[in-house]
């Protein structure tokens, strides 16, 4: 039996511009927050709204459709884990901490203006750390 789990499945939109860089190894890697909004009804019933910002970081062939096909606004259903880092702030000496999740799959969920529709090839299919589904349209979508 595991020990544990640590899975994570958020649905939401970019607030910016994924930022890409390539690591010291080689390595293409893109970072990026995804607002993940929320209404519920507060204590008096009435109806409140809330978002919660997350983190995220891909790596290999996945940051590489996130900076070729992923801007501002754009729907994301993504899957991973979330890991916290710390280091220490090299002006206070104070410990910092970071959560952030690392993605194993996205999910495309439509283009933003001035962006091409992506289309899988064989060898994306085949890539670990990779889903793909159609290019979803506004009516599609039942919320």
């Amino acid at each position: 039996m595991a020990k544990g789990m640590n899975k994570v499945f958020l649905l939401g939109n970019l607030g910016r511009a994924p930022e890409v860089r390539t690591a010291n190894n080689g390595s293409i890697v893109a970072t990026f927050s995804l607002a993940t909004p929320e209404r519920f009804k507060d204590q008096g019933g009435n109806w409140q709204d809330r978002t919660e910002w997350h983190n995220c970081v891909a790596f290999g062939r996945t940051a590489e459709i996130i900076r070729d096909y992923v801007g501002k606004g754009s729907k994301l259903f993504v899957e991973g884990k979330m890991q916290t880092r710390s280091w220490e702030d090299k002006d206070s000496g104070q410990k910092k901490y970071k959560t952030e999740v690392f993605i194993s799959d996205v999910t495309l969920l439509g283009a933003p203006m001035g962006k091409q529709a992506f289309t899988p090839t064989a060898d994306d299919e085949e890539q670990p750390g990779y889903a793909y589904t159609r290019q979803v349209q506004d009516d599609d979508v039942p919320f």
